[in-house]
């Protein structure tokens, strides 16, 4: 009779507590992101999926690899609800397409130009061939920097595409190319593979980095959403910034890199990452002046138009 009256009390116990887990498991909310490819500068967003914070904010992610062109389209389309280029955000708004910046994490950009060893001094380069990740993307346009830089036409030099970071890696790895646009722990693992740093790009131009872009549409009906997203994001800063020991070990794990390179990585991501999720003001006109370089755009034209920081916590 006692294990009669048990039983009775577990049932009713999970008649109660399994409908409100089933309901728990419902209210989260499915956000979808792009990304172009595995990369050390996303790591706020694998430990906001990892540890949690996404689930914690009310959020369930999806994250979705595609190539960096056709993220601008896929968010005015719905196919995804955010991605993480602030630059190509930027660039496809100034064209037009309803986007909106609404994070932007990092303050400066860590690329480098790899290349083989029988690259001595940039003439070396005329005839060779280099990968970026993709056409207007800033691995692209910091090498469209060098070159200029160091007075060699981008007729000169081939230049292929890949799809993301990682893909160029394989390319100068597998001697596709004779050098490409790397970002840690990818440069220092090239060189541990016989390849040398050839020149450090990421103060050669005003580009923006890594953060977060939606639609005009998401922000005006979604707002919440957008909020939550950017909450459990700044939740994952602060994690990596409290947990090195585990980040670090993270990144080995994931980037299969050995200590030390994902040590140097670690401390260069958290140089790169800001305090307050802006950007600044002299980088967005910075970069639009770039972009007027290849294109027409207003002279009155206000970068202000397509950044929005109304939902960063300092700002609520």
């Amino acid at each position: 009779m006692k294990f009669v009256k048990a039983s009775i009390v577990l049932l009713l116990a999970g008649l109660v507590v399994f409908p409100r887990l089933a309901e728990a498991a419902e209210s989260l909310h499915k956000i979808r992101i792009g990304f172009p490819s595995l990369a050390f500068s996303y790591m706020p967003f694998y430990v906001a999926q990892e540890k949690g914070l996404l689930r914690k904010h009310g959020l369930e992610g999806e994250y979705i690899q595609m190539r960096t062109p056709i993220q601008p389209q896929a968010v005015v389309n719905g196919n995804i609800d955010f991605f993480t280029s602030v630059s190509t955000g930027l660039s496809a708004a100034v064209s037009g397409l309803p986007l909106v910046v609404v994070l932007n994490f990092c303050d400066g950009s860590p690329w480098m130009l790899v290349t083989n060893k029988e690259i001595n001094n940039p003439k070396d380069l005329i005839g060779k061939t280099l990968a970026v990740s993709g056409i207007r993307t800033s691995p692209y346009y910091f090498l469209q920097a060098a070159l200029k830089k160091w007075e060699i036409s981008d007729k000169d030099v081939g230049i292929i595409t890949t799809g993301g970071t990682s893909d160029s890696f394989l390319a100068l790895t597998t001697n596709r190319v004779a050098g490409t646009v790397l970002t840690p722990p990818f440069d220092d693992k090239a060189v541990s593979l016989g390849y040398k740093k050839f020149m450090f790009l990421g103060d050669l131009a005003p580009i923006p980095y890594v953060g977060l872009v939606a639609s005009q549409a998401t922000m005006k009906t979604n707002r919440d959403v957008v909020q939550r997203t950017i909450a459990a994001l700044f939740d994952a800063v602060a994690w990596l910034r409290a947990n090195r020991a585990e980040s670090v070990k993270m990144i080995v794990d994931k980037f299969k890199v050995n200590q030390t390179e994902a040590d140097n990585t670690y401390g260069t991501l958290i140089k790169l990452l800001n305090k307050d999720g802006r950007l600044n003001p002299k980088v967005a006109r910075g970069y639009i002046e770039m972009l007027r370089q290849e294109r027409p755009i207003p002279a009155d034209f206000d970068p202000q138009k397509v950044l929005d920081f109304s939902l960063l916590p300092a700002s609520r």
